[in-house]
């Protein structure tokens, strides 16, 4: 691969919705991760106004909202793409990760499918797994979290 080669990868991230590319070409594996910038809100167009409605009794019982906040302490590792989920590197492998696995930064904890291409998704941290929170082979949206890790007292 040459230099050429790495700037057209480069250019194609920055104006594309990519956060993350490895590639690898003739014996040289090229990983390019763009940074997480924050997401800017979109305004929603407003809406014409509807007739009133009328409350109709639901037939099935409503699930209790799920809790928003994560417990204090805890880091949540995120998808950084869109994708499917799998928690080992082949269906008859082991996962990467069980809840209460110790982990480094850097580590690999799943990787997600996205158009053919196994991203492996590395800890930001080393912790211990104390939530996985997706099922295996599940899409995920960018930002979904995945991981919950309760980080490593400093020693």
């Amino acid at each position: 691969m040459n230099i050429k080669e790495l700037k057209e990868l480069i250019e194609l991230i920055q104006k594309s919705q990519i956060a993350e590319l490895e590639l690898e070409k003739s014996g040289v594996r090229v990983r390019i991760k763009r940074d997480r910038a924050p997401m800017v809100p979109v305004p929603m167009p407003e809406e014409a106004p509807s007739a009133p409605t009328v409350p109709v009794e639901s037939p099935l019982p409503q699930a209790a909202p799920l809790p928003s906040t994560v417990p204090a302490g805890w880091l949540t590792l995120t998808a950084p793409v869109v994708g499917t989920f799998y928690r080992a590197p082949a269906p008859d492998a082991d996962p990467y990760v069980e809840i209460g696995s110790t982990v480094k930064k850097g580590q690999i904890l799943c990787v997600i499918e996205a158009m053919k291409l196994m991203n492996e998704i590395e800890s930001e941290w080393d912790g211990k797994i104390v939530e996985i929170l997706v099922e295996n082979a599940q899409a995920v949206e960018y930002g979904a979290p995945l991981f919950h890790i309760e980080p490593l007292a400093p020693a």
